[in-house]
């Protein structure tokens, strides 16, 4: 099963950027992104690539979800 995690862009330098995960930051290789990515963008990142741009509404959601299931198996973010 894979897992894509929804990050925001907060860096880009050439075709790798830096996003935030609730405060994790770690640096990710744009090169299979479809369309050009921004700072503020909210992007999926699977596999240490950033492959889909996603609106913010859904990347929260989808946040949600995941705090949701973190919380009730008692592991902590």
């Amino acid at each position: 099963m894979c897992l894509a995690v929804p990050s925001k862009i907060i860096n880009i330098q050439d075709m790798n950027a830096t996003v935030d995960v609730y405060g994790a930051q770690r640096d990710v290789s744009l090169l299979l992104m479809p369309e050009k990515a921004a700072i503020g963008d909210f992007v999926l990142v699977h596999a240490g690539f950033a492959i889909q741009r996603i609106d913010e509404d859904a990347a929260e959601e989808a946040l949600m979800y995941l705090r949701q299931i973190i919380k009730e198996t008692g592991d902590d973010l």
